[in-house]
C-alpha cells in the first residue's frame, strides 16, 4: 500500500519555527524522514521511506499555504495515490498548544491549506493530524500563526516533536484507527 504524508507550511527563512510551519518542523524531526534526501518536484520537496511493508511518500508543498493543493494534486496523480491514503499534518488554532488530534474528513475550519487540497484533490475525505498551536489572547490570528514560537511553547517544542513522532510511528505501524485511538486528544504533558 502507498500513502502520502503531507506537511503544510510556507517556504522561506522568515517562516522557520513559526506556528504555521509546525507540520514541517514535525516532519523534519521524524526519524524515518530526517535521514532521507529531499527532492524538488511536484511544486514541493518530497522524499519517501518504507515501513511495515508500505511505501510512504512525504511532501512539503513549496507553493505557500493557500496553494498547497497544487502540489498535493500533482504528487497524488503521479504516484496514483487515492485521496483516502493521504494524511495532512497542519497547524490548528482551535487546539491548545501541544494537543494533537487525528481526524478523517469533515470540515476545514477556515484553514486555507486544507481548503486548497479539498478544492483541487477531490474533496475533504483525507486523513488529518491536527497540531494544536493555540489561539492568540489578543491581536490577529494571522500575526499569531506567522509568529515564531516563544516562551514556554519554545521550551516545550522538542517534547511536541516527540509526541508527533510517536503518533506517526503508530500510524505507519498500526494504521489510522489505532493511531487515532491511542493519540487523539493527547497533549505533550501526557507523554
Amino acid at each position: 500500500m502507498e500513502y502520502l504524508i503531507v506537511g503544510l507550511g510556507n517556504p522561506g527563512q522568515e517562516y522557520e519555527l513559526t506556528r504555521h510551519n509546525i507540520a514541517w518542523d514535525c516532519l523534519d524531526k521524524y526519524p524515518a524522514v530526517s535521514s532521507q534526501i529531499w527532492k524538488s518536484k511536484f511544486k514541493g520537496l518530497f522524499t519517501s521511506f518504507d515501513y511495515s511493508g508500505n511505501k510512504y511518500y512525504v511532501l512539503k508543498p513549496q507553493t505557500y499555504m493557500n496553494l498547497s493543493g497544487e502540489s498535493v494534486q500533482a504528487m497524488m496523480k503521479f504516484f496514483k495515490i487515492p485521496l483516502s491514503n493521504v494524511i495532512v499534518l497542519h497547524d490548528d488554532i482551535d487546539l491548545d498548544f501541544g494537543l494533537i488530534i487525528f481526524k478523517r474528513g469533515g470540515g476545514l475550519a477556515g484553514h486555507n491549506g486544507l481548503k486548497s487540497i479539498n478544492n483541487l484533490c477531490g474533496g475533504p475525505n483525507f486523513m488529518r493530524l491536527r497540531l494544536g498551536v493555540g489561539r492568540p489572547k489578543y491581536g490577529s490570528v494571522s500575526s499569531w500563526v506567522l509568529s515564531k514560537f516563544s516562551g514556554d511553547d519554545l521550551i516545550l517544542l522538542d517534547r511536541y516533536f516527540e509526541l508527533v513522532t510517536a503518533a506517526l510511528e503508530e500510524f505507519c505501524n498500526k494504521g489510522f484507527d489505532r493511531a487515532s485511538n491511542k493519540f487523539s486528544r493527547k497533549k505533550i504533558e501526557e507523554i
